[in-house]
């Protein structure tokens, strides 16, 4: 369902020859929709987009800058639109699928002027690489936004990456906590190992894993909010002695250890560090040691594009991100490392139930949003940011895996224990 925030109404312009021109250009660009039904309202009327399949998602438009903005700036200019509360729709989720299934057409709204705006968010985004300052920077404008922020939506134990979902009356916190046991079963952790984690996140895993399978966890991160936090809490929970919280980027960690982990921090380090990323594992694992790898993915025969492109994700909620795919991650990791791959689950539909469940505690508790100092530009952005992730997983355009790697002289280590399945 669409939250509907209140907003400043934008200033109600006359629509001029132009914005009646960008409109009768995007509304002709959509007409060849299928897999769906789209009534557009604006000024002008309703026009009925699609072939009439499913229920008709209806979409309204309250100002003409939703046409300026889609024809300077494509995709991003539409979603900048619905922040800026230009448009609304009844069902955000099922439109996004809906614009999935007929990506043709979502293409060809980066054409035309949109060429311009796409080539300024390129230079905008090339100049946030991620080096170790950029990284900081990077990371800081998203987990900077306050622990208590995070705090609203996610699951108790504070995993901001995708719970593995098996049944369908499982809660996010039942789903969070299987997520985390499989990893720990995957690399099949025991009292005594020592275990390296690249992102620590709010310490999710490191305190999981070593109060219930008695190991060591080193764990880093370079969000000082999160850094913060994790301490506190393992301290709260007793376990300074078995989890060593370090602020440092992964790229200078050093030692030998048994297992490595790294959730859903892989899409920070932006393409061009990914050899450099799987060498690093390579060289902080002993021989025979173990390591999962826990990645958002995108499809292999898109990856090239997307890497030449700037989409919503990466101009307003992680910049200097990018999505590997699973080819890309295999490349990388034989390109820079002596690592063989064991093992790949890929759990999707998952992260849309994980996606839902976030989108609905922060829409249930918008007002604490406020309260927090934020306003209704940020409520509408991170409600189209919920369903723009989970619309895309639940039409697979974008996937999630654990993958399993292993160093040479690893004995056993084909043997991944037997998983349940996972319902999707």
């Amino acid at each position: 369902m669409n939250v509907q925030v209140n907003v400043v109404p934008l200033a109600r312009p006359r629509w001029s020859p132009l914005d009646r021109l960008l409109r009768d250009r995007l509304l002709h660009t959509l007409a060849g929709l299928r897999g769906g039904t789209l009534q557009v309202h604006d000024a002008f009327g309703t026009t009925l987009l699609g072939d009439g399949t499913f229920p008709a998602l209806e979409l309204h438009v309250h100002n003409a800058a939703f046409y300026r903005l889609a024809a300077a700036s494509g995709s991003v200019g539409a979603a900048e639109a619905y922040i800026d509360g230009a448009w609304d729709c009844n069902d955000l989720v099922a439109l996004v699928q809906v614009l999935v299934r007929n990506r043709a057409l979502l293409d060809a709204m980066e054409t035309g002027p949109a060429r311009l705006g796409g080539a300024a968010l390129r230079l905008w985004h090339a100049a946030r690489r991620n080096t170790r300052a950029g990284a900081r920077r990077n990371i800081a404008a998203h987990y900077d936004l306050g622990n208590d922020f995070f705090g609203l939506f996610l699951s108790d134990d504070l995993m901001y990456s995708s719970a593995m979902f098996a049944r369908e009356d499982d809660t996010l916190e039942v789903a969070s906590r299987r997520k985390l046991d499989r990893i720990c079963r995957k690399l099949q952790l025991a009292p005594g190992d020592r275990v390296v984690e690249i992102g620590t996140g709010w310490g999710g895993f490191a305190l999981f894993a070593a109060a219930n399978y008695g190991c060591h966890v080193t764990t880093t991160t370079i969000s000082g909010e999160q850094h913060a936090l994790a301490t506190a809490r393992v301290a709260a929970a007793g376990l300074q002695d078995r989890v060593t919280l370090l602020r440092e980027d992964y790229r200078d960690l050093r030692g030998d250890y048994d297992k490595l982990v790294s959730i859903e921090m892989v899409e920070a380090i932006g393409a061009a560090q990914l050899p450099g990323y799987f060498e690093r594992i390579g060289a902080l694992l002993r021989p025979g040691g173990l390591a999962l790898v826990q990645a958002i993915t995108i499809e292999d025969h898109r990856y090239a594009r997307a890497l030449r492109s700037v989409d919503f994700i990466k101009r307003h909620v992680f910049p200097g991100s990018f999505i590997p795919s699973l080819a890309a991650l295999i490349d990388a990791k034989t390109q820079r490392s002596d690592l063989a791959l064991l093992h790949v689950e890929d759990f999707g539909m998952s992260y849309a139930r994980t996606l839902q469940a976030w989108r609905e505690r922060f829409e249930a508790r918008l007002p604490e949003v406020f309260a927090l100092g934020h306003d209704a530009r940020f409520a509408r952005l991170w409600t189209f940011y919920l369903a723009y992730c989970e619309g895309g997983f639940r039409e697979r355009s974008i996937g999630v895996a654990q993958l399993v790697f292993a160093k040479p002289g690893a004995r056993d280590a084909g043997a991944v224990p037997a998983l349940d399945a996972i319902e999707a």
